[in-house]
């Protein structure tokens, strides 16, 4: 085996399960591999190898941070673009981790392996996960894409790792940073999510539990405005964190303490701290289709 100092790339179609149920092996197993070589295309224009294809998964490796980086977004940018994609409701997952890896033939093995595999786990359809670490060893314009999530546990890691997302968009000019360090939250602390909306207070401590907010009579807490649709938004506790996932027409506002809101449509961002939520529209907090939320420690 020979050490090597590279960075690691997970990329994972989302959606595949759903794909293969309604369309049928042979034709998803196409639509796929177009998913598959579109993205081993992309990996070869920045100068990466791809190890190897796990069902609707690619690895590969790059020489470096900054190269693997700009390939995730590209990925994630073609991924939004593709026709074949979006017809299908397909995405894309990314995670990457820089380290040492031990090369053995064509496969790579190490702990930095693993944490790539853990950080496209983390990851949610449409985005990129990476360690804080990977992101120190970028240049800084790739920097200043990265939104930090706090800190995650790793199965065979004593310390908790610090990750951030990458945002790729082409126009990153309306992207609010999360500041890191002690205000950023934290996983490793249990905590318990407090929505309210006019006279509706909901207090989420089981992480087990599911809060679906919309104009749907069924929906945890109903917000009934002109632009919020029937099942606009759900909430999620993965990972150590709860995650605001948009599913609407119009789009989700969120809005950390200190900072400006933030439009999520048909993605999610996570709940750092508190702060409220616009559903379909920007309003102020008190507005009729307005959430605040804040996380208390249990």
């Amino acid at each position: 085996m020979i050490k090597e100092h590279c960075t690691v790339v997970f990329a994972d179609v989302t959606g595949s399960t759903r794909l293969f149920e309604g369309r049928g092996d042979e034709l998803a197993r196409k639509i796929i591999q177009h998913a598959l070589y579109s993205c081993a295309n992309v990996i070869a224009q920045h100068e990466g190898q791809v190890v190897k294809t796990i069902g609707d998964e690619v690895m590969a490796t790059f020489p470096g941070a900054d190269l693997a980086m700009h390939a995730a977004i590209g990925m994630q940018r073609w991924a939004h673009d593709d026709r074949e994609m979006c017809e299908q409701a397909l995405g894309l997952r990314v995670g990457l981790h820089h380290g040492h890896v031990l090369a053995e033939e064509s496969d790579v093995f190490g702990s930095t392996v693993n944490t790539a595999a853990r950080m496209v786990a983390l990851a949610g359809s449409g985005q990129i996960v990476t360690s804080r670490s990977t992101r120190d060893a970028v240049g800084m314009s790739l920097q200043e894409r990265c939104r930090d999530l706090g800190a995650t546990s790793i199965p065979g890691r004593e310390a908790p790792l610090d990750i951030v997302s990458v945002t790729w968009e082409q126009d990153t000019s309306d992207v609010t940073a999360v500041p890191t360090g002690p205000a950023a939250a934290h996983s490793v602390v249990p905590r318990q999510l407090v929505l309210e909306h006019a006279a509706v207070q909901l207090t989420v401590s089981d992480h087990a539990s599911l809060v679906t907010l919309g104009r749907d009579a069924d929906s945890s807490i109903v917000v009934d405005g002109e632009c919020v649709s029937r099942h606009h938004a759900r909430i999620e506790f993965r990972h150590g964190f709860y995650v605001l996932v948009d599913q609407s027409t119009n789009g989700t506002w969120l809005a950390l303490e200190g900072q400006s809101p933030v439009q999520v449509h048909r993605g999610e961002l996570p709940l750092l701290r508190n702060g409220y939520i616009g559903l379909g529209k920007r309003e102020a907090p008190g507005g009729l289709s307005t959430l605040s939320f804040r996380l208390e420690d249990v």
